[in-house]
């Protein structure tokens, strides 16, 4: 059975290969903002189960037979929802307001099997799990933000990379921070009908 992974995260590929799965990488180059503008009422889950959604199903249309997964990661913090910064300020300035603070990271899954070039079955859901974030140096902030590394990441930090130095603790699945959550995947898999068993 063919395995699609819709997203171009490096990380999220690797916890799949990491836990046996080796799929194929197809990046789906939706509109996030426009999809997030569309949705200006949502809740955070709301939102990132929308997005993983779309990003499944634009590479469903494209398929034939193939299992086809979509994520998307928002973090809750200080009562709004933010995505990846795009910024070495923009990530600056929340990681100033973040360090020795907590936030949710919300992961949204969407698994989709597809058949004879049609989607007969579909399953979503979103994933809360606490980050306890640290307090970086000046000097650390500055090497951390020179990297590149939290611009383009949900919430400006990775706990797979240079970020993870600067997480105190998770309250939930670390693969959901990462990404893409494994028991999640596994849950919304057998909603469609498919074993990870088969998968490895």
């Amino acid at each position: 059975m063919r395995v699609v992974l819709a997203s171009q995260s490096p990380a999220r590929l690797n916890v799949l290969r990491s836990a046996g799965i080796d799929p194929e990488v197809r990046v789906s180059g939706v509109d996030e903002d426009a999809i997030q503008a569309a949705l200006e009422n949502a809740t955070s889950a709301e939102l990132v189960i929308a997005l993983s959604a779309a990003k499944a199903e634009k590479i469903a249309a494209e398929e034939d037979d193939a299992v086809v997964i979509g994520c998307d990661s928002m973090l809750e913090f200080d009562g709004e929802v933010v995505g990846k910064p795009g910024s070495a300020e923009a990530a600056r300035e929340r990681w100033q307001r973040m360090a020795g603070n907590t936030g949710v990271l919300i992961t949204g899954h969407t698994v989709l099997r597809v058949r004879d070039g049609q989607i007969v079955e579909r399953a979503s859901a979103a994933e809360p799990t606490k980050v306890r974030f640290g307090t970086p140096t000046d000097k650390e902030l500055e090497a951390y933000l020179a990297s590149g590394e939290p611009l383009n990441v949900a919430g400006g930090f990775t706990i797979d990379g240079l970020g993870g130095w600067f997480i105190e603790g998770l309250d939930g699945d670390h693969t959901s921070v990462i990404g893409i959550s494994l028991p999640l995947t596994r849950r919304l898999l057998a909603e469609i009908g498919v074993s990870i068993a088969d998968l490895w």
